[in-house]
Parts: structure tokens; sequence; C-alpha cells
């Protein structure tokens, strides 16, 4: 099945349900996504339809905007999916895209395994590092009202998912308790090489971040 139609038709609708979503989860985070699915994916042997379908619908409904229900995101995915008459076989492997595809505090072991899976889930990893990850993530602390940072609160990184889906601590601490933690977390051998650079890039800018706030620069 290799369908340019559904593919914009799906690019329609993602804009659609998010266009009023936080800045660090709305369209141009699934842009990002998509297109590192896509680059990733020239050096993987997967089925493209079913890449480009679970990243354009990987975040569709996140449940932290939705009061931690991870139902809806695959509800709204499998309905649409339904409706553009998408065979039941790429339904349920989005879905399992969709279930599996979150980080939930590290603790989170997947039940479903795919090349695809794999594949978007390190595009979306790889937009939570780097120049970008620093942005989302203050972008959704400020979004939370949480402070920048707090000395006397350290990171947790024994967190179970609940504790992770409700922290509330420094945006600071999120470099600890899951940025800084990723590129160990990357499947394929591509987004190994672009993580490399983007943790670099955090580490540089988390020593800049303490020198300012000791006043030493």
């Amino acid at each position: 099945m290799n369908n340019p139609d559904l593919i914009s038709r799906t690019i329609q609708f993602v804009k659609q349900q998010l266009a009023d979503a936080e800045g660090g989860h709305d369209w141009f985070h699934i842009e990002r996504v998509y297109r590192n699915s896509l680059l990733i994916s020239q050096t993987e042997k997967c089925d493209e339809v079913v890449v480009k379908l679970g990243a354009l619908l990987h975040d569709i409904a996140d449940s932290k905007f939705h009061g931690g229900d991870e139902s809806i995101g695959p509800k709204t995915a499998r309905a649409f999916l339904e409706g553009e008459l998408v065979d039941e076989a790429i339904i349920v492997h989005v879905i399992n895209i969709i279930e599996n595809i979150s980080f939930k505090g590290g603790n989170f072991e997947k039940r479903f395994h795919s090349k695809e899976l794999e594949i978007v889930q390190d595009a979306d990893r790889l937009d939570a590092i780097g120049a970008i990850g620093i942005a989302r993530t203050f972008n959704y602390g400020g979004f939370k009202n949480r402070p920048l940072y707090d000395p006397a609160i350290a990171p947790n990184l024994r967190m179970t998912k609940e504790e992770y889906k409700s922290s509330e601590a420094p945006t600071l601490n999120h470099f600890y308790e899951k940025l800084l933690l990723l590129k160990d977390k990357i499947n394929t051998e591509t987004g190994k090489q672009i993580a490399q650079e983007r943790h670099r890039f955090m580490e540089t800018f988390l020593s800049q971040f303490y020198a300012e706030w000791d006043g030493e620069k």
C-alpha cells in the first residue's frame, strides 16, 4: 500500500487536530519527527507507509494534555485511519507505535517491537535532544509554570511511570531524568550518529547554564 493521497490527508488531519497545541507538541514537532523518520528509514528495511503514518499520528492526542488518558491518542488515530479505509493490519501496527513510543520515565517495557517503531521512536527522541530539545523542554516548563532550576531539588532518577507523568520538578531536572538518557536508548545506527552530536550540545549548554547561574561568566 503506497497511497500519497492518504499521507496528504493525514497531514491535513494532524494539522487541524494540533492547531492549538502547546509549542513543543504542535504540528512542527510532528513535521520534524516525520522528516527524521524518512531520513532514518533510508538506511533501514521497513514499511515506509507504516513509518509515515506512525510518525504523523504518534502525538495526535498526547496523554499529558488529556488528563493522563493514554487511550485518546490510539482511539483518535484508529477512527481517522478506519475512515480512510486503511488495512486493519496497518492500523494495528500504527496503534502499536503510538502506544509504545513514549519514554515514560525510562521504566516502561515495550510490549511491541518492530523496525518501524524503532525508526519513529528514534525520530521522536532526536527531537527531544539538542537545540530543539532544549527549546521544547523550557517551553513546556513555562507552559506548566515550573521553575527553571532549584539547586535544592535533585533530579529523581528512579521515578515510576506514574511519578514521571505527575512530576512538577524544575525544568532543568528533566535533562537528567530524560534528555541525557536518550542517547543510549536510540535504536538505529543513523539515529545514534545524530544523537551523539545533539547530546554533546546539551552537555555544553548545561555547563554554560551552571556557570551563569553561579555568576562565573
